[in-house]
């Protein structure tokens, strides 16, 4: 690894966790709550250099698109880093929920009772504590994964009521054209609704908005490791 490398990335952390830092203090001085924000680290697509230098950095949370893009960068690392934690960040085949159960320990994208059924029946079998984050497609855009709005309710209770999931929390990618606050606020009433008090939300250009409206985790990758490996 460069030291240019180890320092870049280093720096970009210390940085952008000081912005999270600022954010959840004025969350907490405007509404009088304390809101811990996670900072999940997104390195999809990332080299193995800009990896280790966030891992010489302290960071331990990280969010990952592919499963088995996750599986050939992470598993090996599991054993070195006991306090790694993984997010599932990306949508989500069926067929890929042992592997998925087995690797990461929450998952931010659950929208279709075939998935929850199938993540629920792998939890079983594996005997593992994951925690479980319905994903809500707030812009209701047709190319994008999510429960719409309007079924969050009744699909949170299924995944709860009748799969028996850990749901803790949701997430959701608000349209690229569109302001971010009402999607942002729009999960956050969702998630009270229910009782929830985990939101995914925000990216390396919103994140500070995001805070403003609950997150309690945030999903950060080109404002640490720069543009990504194609």
């Amino acid at each position: 690894m460069s030291d240019q490398t180890k320092t870049s990335v280093a720096e970009n952390l210390a940085n952008i966790q000081a912005k999270i830092n600022a954010a959840a203090q004025a969350y907490r001085a405007k509404t009088g709550i304390f809101n811990p924000v996670t900072l999940v680290a997104v390195s999809k697509r990332q080299s193995d250099m800009r990896i280790e230098a966030a891992l010489t950095a302290g960071q331990r949370v990280f969010g990952e698109n592919r499963v088995q893009e996750a599986q050939r960068r992470w598993a090996h690392r599991r054993d070195y880093y006991k306090d790694l934690r993984l997010h599932l960040i990306g949508p989500l085949q069926t067929n890929k929920a042992a592997d998925a159960v087995a690797l990461f320990d929450v998952i931010e994208v659950i929208d279709r009772p075939k998935l929850a059924k199938a993540l629920g029946d792998e939890i079983i079998r594996q005997n593992r504590q994951i925690e479980c984050y319905v994903q809500v497609n707030t812009g209701e855009e047709a190319q994008k994964s999510g429960i719409a709005p309007n079924d969050a309710d009744d699909f949170i209770a299924y995944c709860r009521d009748e799969v028996g999931l850990n749901v803790t929390g949701l997430m959701c990618i608000p349209p690229v054209e569109e302001e971010v606050a009402m999607h942002f606020a729009l999960l956050n009433i969702i998630a009270k609704r229910n009782g929830l008090v985990k939101l995914s939300m925000g990216m390396s250009d919103d994140f500070e908005d995001a805070i403003a409206f609950g997150a309690s985790a945030v999903r950060v990758g080109s404002a640490i490791f720069g543009a990504r490996d194609v």
